[in-house]
């Protein structure tokens, strides 16, 4: 398969980890040489001598859309595909446009996630088909944007830690911020979606299957 790809693993459970290092050395072109469990941790190893990073959107302190954009922002910044377990076509869409090359989710087949790696490594993009036709036909047609698209990536970020269930002071020990800016970032994202409890949020979320698994 010509050159060898070198891969970082980014996900927060040693399981996942193990098993698509697993997968990887039943090829002969894809390599891992380095794992991370944590956002942080992925900044420490680049440089690393690594051409894809294999992201998962969700994982302790600095993760998501966040962490693409920094990474994407270095000057020896690897391709980025995410293997994520959500599927939400709003997601996928602010991790494109933060820098990720290309999305797949977690119930993809081994086949597809080392010919997305083949592909993502050599300069191209892979969004999985059936994420695609969700953005296009269930969220990016007509001029109306629902409430949840107004959000900045900070905000779409806070607001679903919120649904979830996290306190203002576990999202802010989560993110490295502080108590008084993630309520500020609540406030102004209630009142984006004109909303004006956490409850009437997480309805919203639920109804648009907005809260992460």
């Amino acid at each position: 398969m010509g050159e060898t790809i070198r891969i970082i693993l980014a996900d927060d459970h040693s399981i996942v980890r193990h098993g698509l290092k697993q997968l990887m050395g039943m090829t002969t072109d894809l390599q891992v040489v380095g794992e991370a469990s944590n956002g942080q941790q992925v900044l420490g190893l680049l440089p690393g001598g690594c051409d894809l990073l294999l992201l998962d959107l969700s994982m302790p302190n600095l993760s998501g859309v966040e962490l693409i954009r920094r990474i994407a922002a270095r000057e020896d910044a690897p391709r980025v595909l995410v293997l994520s377990m959500h599927n939400e076509a709003q997601l996928v869409s602010r991790a494109i446009k933060a820098g990720a090359a290309g999305y797949l989710t977690k119930d993809s087949d081994p086949e597809t996630l080392i010919a997305a790696i083949r592909k993502v490594a050599r300069g191209g993009r892979y969004i999985d088909p059936a994420l695609v036709d969700t953005m296009v036909f269930d969220h990016g047609l007509g001029d109306d944007k629902p409430p949840h698209e107004r959000l900045s990536d900070r905000e779409f970020q806070i607001f679903q830690l919120l649904v979830s269930g996290d306190s203002v002071n576990n999202i802010a020990a989560r993110l490295s911020l502080s108590a008084k800016t993630i309520s500020t970032h609540k406030l102004r994202l209630l009142q984006k979606m004109q909303m004006s409890s956490i409850a009437e949020l997480t309805r919203y979320a639920l109804e648009h299957q907005l809260i992460p698994h």
